[in-house]
């Protein structure tokens, strides 16, 4: 097959990380032109909603589920913090950590960008056959849990 300049990516185009980091562009870019008028990342996204459903939960859990750095993850923090949108608490469980959770603010931001996200997905949707959303999921977990994602320890 040839790309849009004419270069042969027959190869390529039969290597399953070459797919499937091509596709995660392209619903990366969906996503950054659906949540533009937002400012906000897929990482930051993904963040929020994990606290929204796991209130309470530290830095090292939600950091740990989505397979981002320590470090890294404090920065994204960082910036929810200073958009008011979350807050680190003193933990009741252990004084060593600070629990999360949403503002108000967040909250409302959350809830908004849950519903536009729904509609980035029926982007996506729009491009499936009738059941294959399901078997895309499934066989994506299959290889994030078979190969270890969250060792990967992704730069947020």
């Amino acid at each position: 097959m040839a790309d849009d300049a004419g270069v042969n990516t027959r190869h390529l185009d039969e290597i399953v990380g070459y797919m499937l980091r091509r596709a995660q562009v392209a619903v990366f870019n969906d996503f950054r032109r659906m949540f533009a008028d937002y400012a906000v990342t897929p990482t930051q996204y993904a963040v929020l909603c994990l606290i929204a459903d796991n209130p309470g939960s530290n830095q090292s859990r939600i950091a740990a589920a989505l397979g981002i750095k320590r470090a890294n993850f404090v920065a994204i923090l960082d910036e929810l913090e200073r958009r008011d949108l979350a807050a680190r608490e003193p933990s009741n469980e252990d004084r060593r950590s600070h629990a999360l959770r949403l503002t108000a603010q967040g909250e409302s931001f959350t809830t908004a960008l849950r519903k536009r996200n729904a509609e980035a997905d029926a982007r996506v949707d729009a491009l499936l056959q009738p059941g294959e959303r399901a078997m895309l999921i499934d066989v994506l977990q299959r290889l994030s849990t078979g190969l270890g994602d969250a060792d990967s320890g992704s730069e947020g």
